[in-house]
């Protein structure tokens, strides 16, 4: 089985706790990974979910690393032609500029299921292609039955 690698990142104060933003996209991406465990599980993909944990003070040096994700080693914004954007979160955050997503002319502060999903699927759909220079890819090098016989090629 191959693995579909989903790994989201986010701040965590000293408390344990985390800001409603990364919380509420917590929540979205594990019901993703749910989602996506559904679908590509039965294709022979296996999604798996990694938390990490930003401490505050890598926060306050690089804030735009919380509430990342990489979805089988890219960044979500990639599998969705989109791009990292930032604005004003909460207490937990101070004064940082928080990460969001920024498509199609939308800002998500909470990233959605939905477009999580999406992502996912692209990448579970590029982990079933066959591997360049494998038999799969190059075919077995004969014409399909009926080709170049009158049949159906022709």
């Amino acid at each position: 089985m191959k693995t579909l690698s989903i790994v989201w990142q986010r701040l965590v104060n000293d408390q344990g706790k985390t800001c409603p933003r990364c919380k509420g996209t917590g929540d979205a991406v594990r019901h993703a990974v749910e989602r996506l465990d559904s679908v590509l599980k039965p294709l022979g993909v296996q999604p798996v979910l990694e938390c990490r944990e930003l401490a505050p003070t890598a926060f306050r040096d690089q804030p735009s690393e919380s509430n990342r994700i990489w979805v089988d080693g890219q960044p979500l914004e990639a599998w969705l032609d989109g791009q990292a954007g930032a604005s004003r979160c909460c207490d937990e955050c101070g004064d940082q500029d928080c990460r969001t997503l920024e498509l199609e002319g939308r800002s998500y502060e909470v990233i959605p299921e939905e477009l999580l999903v999406r992502a996912g699927l692209k990448a579970g759909i590029r982990l079933l292609e066959p591997e360049p220079g494998s038999q799969a890819a190059a075919g077995s090098g004969k014409p399909a039955s009926g080709c170049g016989s009158g049949g159906c090629c022709y």
